[in-house]
């Protein structure tokens, strides 16, 4: 994993395949998390932009809450983040892998 390396990079790509930086995140006060925003923070994850820890702190989160971010973006991808989307997606994944 990239978050134990002293390499941080100036930019990732971002969820929509623009370049990524600090300055392009979300605001640390953001309180309304639209799909875009979210994935913008699982992308700085993922690329090495900001470790997890970096992230709850950041942007007040729960590990579990940015954990189900991530989980969403791997199933599903961005439409996974959408909440009215959620248990559409889980219901899909459960029966996929249940046989």
């Amino acid at each position: 994993m990239i978050e134990n390396q002293d390499f941080r990079p100036a930019q990732v790509i971002g969820p929509l395949g623009e370049p990524l930086t600090l300055e392009d995140l979300p605001s640390p006060d953001t309180k309304r998390w639209v799909v875009r925003r979210k994935a913008e923070v699982v992308a700085a994850v993922s690329g090495g932009l900001l470790t997890i820890d970096e992230v709850l702190e950041r942007y007040n989160l729960t590990l579990e809450e940015f954990a189900s971010w991530q989980r969403a973006v791997d199933r599903s991808g961005m439409q996974g983040l959408r909440v009215t989307r959620l248990q559409h997606y889980r219901d899909l994944y459960e029966r996929q892998h249940r046989y």
